[in-house]
């Protein structure tokens, strides 16, 4: 049977399937799951176009590594038809292992990040399809000796981050995101197992760099977009409390109660925990939340009607950490409007930062091929180009009473 099929993607056009195992891999329920996960969490709430899924992401990070691929191949890289074939697997598989919601709930509903678990997930699926997917678990985990194919999948130019600047952009109406990915794959190349961005693209490298600085503060971590991810991870963290205190009124899904119950960091677990991750999604916690409206616990109900209803969290951001005594004061204050005891409120004010490396100056930098043949890297363009270090901010959530 000819699997090559074509998807109609707003962001590139049509974009072809060249591989058939890939068509059955994204057949493949694990990979369908995908279609309900949001790509950006709860941020349609702020951006309503933001209903993008990390099925759409995929795909669209798939179609850029071919194209990479082949620009890389026209100036003579040697990249077999099978190392295309593993770096395509190794992309379209990056994100399986995402939580309901994303980024939001990652590591809370198991002990791991999302790139640990897709790689489980991986190796699962490896088993399945017989052992055709090692090369491409060697190229995702940066085993192969080809290193270059790793940075494709995962490093500071990788075409993850193309896909998704590019994409969030569009689905969010914020158009200073938008990333010339076309332009930037065409200046790559490889030089010493290590890809490389001809010096006359280097312009487009900080457009890069400083779209990704603008999605960060004006998207992902929008001060709105926060209150509700730290309301959703408050929600589950009070549900693994009463389902831990024996609490039974609850219709919390069975699989929710098995993350609840088991520990990642126990191997001989992990085969149950992946069965019932996968049987979670979007819509699981979306029911659950309506179906724990009125649920008798006044924090949960707070939540859950907030998250419901859109009824969101007041967040203040600081460049400083807050000062305790302010603190205190909001705190004193929920209580008076609540009626609610101090130790109650303490869960209601939600203290933390966020930190964002826009771009890593330390390892794996961003290397620039002069126009005499030779390398250097970005941080040497300084002097011209705006690279900034980590940023850091603060951040306040408390009801708005």
């Amino acid at each position: 049977m000819n699997k090559r099929k074509i998807f109609n993607d707003p962001i590139y056009g049509f974009i072809t399937i060249e591989h058939e195992i890939i068509f059955d891999l994204i057949e493949h329920p694990i990979f369908q799951r995908l279609r309900r996960i949001r790509q950006l969490g709860l941020t349609h709430l702020i951006y309503p176009g933001a209903n993008h899924t990390r099925f759409h992401h995929a795909l669209g990070a798939t179609h850029l590594v071919g194209l990479a691929i082949r620009a890389l191949r026209s100036k003579g890289a040697e990249i077999s038809p099978e190392e295309a074939e593993g770096t395509c697997i190794a992309i379209l598989l990056h994100d399986i292992g995402h939580s309901p919601f994303s980024h939001a709930l990652e590591g809370l509903l198991l002990a791991c990040d999302h790139e640990a678990l897709s790689l489980h997930l991986m190796q699962q699926l490896n088993v399945e399809f017989k052992g055709r997917l090692d090369l491409a678990i060697e190229i995702f985990t940066g085993a192969y000796h080809k290193g270059f194919l790793h940075e494709l999948v995962s490093g500071q130019l990788d075409m993850d981050r193309m896909d998704y600047l590019s994409r969030d952009s569009f689905y969010s109406g914020v158009v200073e995101g938008m990333v010339g990915y076309d332009r930037i794959i065409t200046m790559l190349q490889v030089v010493d197992d290590r890809l490389v961005v001809e010096e006359k693209g280097i312009y487009s490298i900080e457009a890069f760099l400083m779209a990704r600085k603008i999605m960060y503060w004006q998207v992902y971590l929008h001060k709105t977009v926060l209150s509700a991810e730290l309301m959703l991870i408050k929600a589950i963290e009070r549900t693994r409390a009463l389902h831990r205190a024996g609490e039974t009124d609850l219709q919390i899904p069975t699989a929710l109660c098995t993350l609840f119950d088991l520990s990642w960091h126990n191997t001989a677990h992990r085969d149950a925990l992946g069965d019932a991750f996968l049987q979670l999604d979007d819509y699981d916690i979306v029911v659950f939340l309506k179906k724990s409206l009125n649920c008798g616990d006044f924090l949960l109900d707070l939540l859950t009607y907030g998250l419901t209803q859109r009824k969101l969290f007041r967040v203040e951001l600081a460049n400083y950490p807050f000062k305790s005594d302010y603190v205190d004061e909001i705190r004193l204050k929920v209580c008076e409007h609540t009626g609610r005891s101090l130790e109650e409120c303490t869960e209601m004010v939600i203290e933390g930062s966020e930190s964002v490396s826009i771009y890593d100056n330390v390892k794996n930098e961003i290397e620039i091929l002069r126009k005499d043949g030779t390398s250097t890297s970005l941080s040497d363009f300084s002097e011209e180009l705006e690279l900034e270090a980590e940023m850091t901010r603060h951040y306040l959530c408390y009801p708005k009473f």
